[in-house]
């Protein structure tokens, strides 16, 4: 048997409709269970709901009544969004599309019984069970920080009060004081990318505290869209941002928090604010129900079904999948092939052959957007990359606006397909 069950600190009160979900569904409907309400989990869940048109019973357990996107949310941080542009409801999703929305925490899955079990101590049973639970942080990957450090020198990776605090911390540095990034190592969520949140910290700064200094501390020798990113900071922010790689102690960093220092490979650095971006995986719920090889959970391309168990299908950031970042965009596509082919298994509707799309954006000064991406497809081993693109150094000024407002499309564009 494969059970696993703990304590959550700080519960969320159980929605009524978690209690009440066994009993609700129709009898002898096929049960699908979405954990997590991000950009894999909800476009799932309505995409099921949606084609199968009734045919399947959803349900939708996540946790937070309001889901802020971590995408865009270094727009936020840089003065370009509003807070609430960011946050999004699923009352469309239960009133237009039926799915049972379960605001509660996923602590267990029995996947001999095939239930899912609940922190209000609650279960809901699944003929088919999708796991998006997006990423956790691995412990001691920036020595001396941990998650109880995290309201002093934040991670601001997950969206909302995080994010917050960040941006309140930015705005309250002394004249001329110094903003200290740890970037993480591969693979990591992105969006929020490391590098564009330095560029909207290095636009905030530059309204309202120009002499202050940015400096990155990073294990990786480079990253993704490095020269477009370096050109642009020397176009708009020439010298506020400093860069320390693996080749000058990047690699060994540890923090302070009660001392709001940073230990660079020796070198102690007082500095005013601390973004810790710790080494990531997958989100718990992932490692509970045992699908997890590592860090992240291993799945087949062709229709993102766990390895481990062909009836649990894992999506997004938790996904060990081959050639796609850990982007929202990628998560959303993800999802509509694993919506596909669940419902193939259920109800005997096409299945259509997996393929799957990317771009990541990047905002680094006012109209100046940036982007990557890439077209994939399944094959045995994984879901690889099929062709891509990248924008190009030296773009004129035209082109960068246009992409970026490509991206505000995006967000508008993603979010209705996620929410309804």
């Amino acid at each position: 048997m494969h059970f696993n069950r703990r304590s959550v600190l700080g519960g969320i009160a159980a929605s009524s409709a978690a209690l009440a979900a066994p009993t609700v569904m129709a009898q002898g409907a096929p049960r699908v269970v979405v954990v997590g309400g991000g950009a894999g989990g909800a476009t799932a869940a309505r995409y099921i709901a949606k084609d199968s048109a009734g045919a399947v019973n959803v349900t939708l357990i996540e946790p937070t009544r309001t889901y802020y996107t971590c995408f865009f949310s270094n727009l936020y941080i840089g003065g370009f969004r509003e807070m609430e542009s960011l946050g999004h409801d699923y009352g469309a999703l239960a009133a237009e599309y039926g799915i049972n929305v379960v605001h509660d925490w996923a602590v267990g899955v029995d996947r001999d019984a095939k239930t899912v079990e609940l922190a209000s101590g609650a279960s809901v049973p699944y003929d088919r069970l999708i796991l998006s639970p997006g990423i956790d942080f691995k412990d001691g990957a920036v020595p001396g920080w941990d998650v109880t450090a995290q309201n002093v020198m934040p991670h601001a990776y997950k969206g909302g009060s995080q994010t917050e605090l960040l941006k309140a911390q930015i705005l309250a540095m002394p004249e001329g004081g110094t903003f200290a990034m740890v970037a993480p190592p591969n693979p990591y969520r992105c969006p929020p990318g490391p590098y564009e949140r330095v560029s909207m910290v290095a636009h905030a700064l530059t309204e309202v505290n120009p002499t202050a200094k940015i400096l990155i501390v990073d294990p990786k020798a480079n990253f993704s869209k490095q020269a477009l990113f370096e050109e642009g900071w020397q176009r708009h922010y020439g010298g506020m941002i400093e860069r320390i790689g693996p080749d000058f102690g990047g690699e060994n960093v540890s923090v302070n928090p009660a001392e709001m220092t940073v230990d660079i490979d020796g070198q102690v650095e007082s500095v005013d604010v601390c973004n810790v971006i710790p080494a990531q995986r997958a989100g718990r719920i992932v490692h509970e129900a045992g699908l997890t090889d590592g860090d992240w959970a291993p799945v087949n391309a062709a229709d993102m079904s766990s390895k481990s168990d062909p009836e649990i299908h894992i999506l997004g950031d938790a996904a060990a999948q081959g050639d796609m970042p850990k982007s929202g965009y990628a998560a959303n596509s993800q999802a509509k092939v694993c919506a596909n082919a669940v419902l193939g298994a259920l109800t005997d509707s096409r299945v259509f052959p997996a393929r799957f799309s990317n771009t990541c954006w990047s905002l680094i000064a006012p109209e100046d957007g940036v982007k990557v991406g890439a077209s994939y497809e399944a094959t045995e081993e994984k879901i690889a990359s099929s062709g891509g693109f990248i924008s190009e150094t030296g773009e004129d000024d035209a082109t960068r606006a246009q992409t970026y407002q490509e991206s505000v499309g995006w967000y508008a564009a993603i979010t209705a397909d996620m929410f309804g």
